[in-house]
């Protein structure tokens, strides 16, 4: 079963609450997303690292359930 976008924010938003979040289905199908992340927590940290923390937010669903996500992150300016 596809992830729903909201169901990706609201796993994003649970470990990084003050984040602003996109999200955008580029299929049609429910398994290929791009997000937007923006988040006080990403400041002093590598984009890999950033990248790390949203993947940990997806709490292993990355790969299952989301096949594919293009992420941008980055700290508030």
């Amino acid at each position: 079963m596809a992830m729903q976008a909201r169901e990706i924010e609201a796993l994003i938003k649970e470990a990084l609450p003050d984040a602003r979040v996109e999200i955008r289905d580029l299929a049609g199908d429910g398994d290929h997303y791009a997000a937007v992340v923006v988040s006080d927590a990403f400041k002093g940290k590598t984009r890999v690292q950033q990248h790390q923390m949203v993947y940990q937010a997806l709490k292993g669903n990355m790969g299952g359930e989301l096949h594919a996500l293009a992420l941008q992150t980055s700290a508030p300016e």
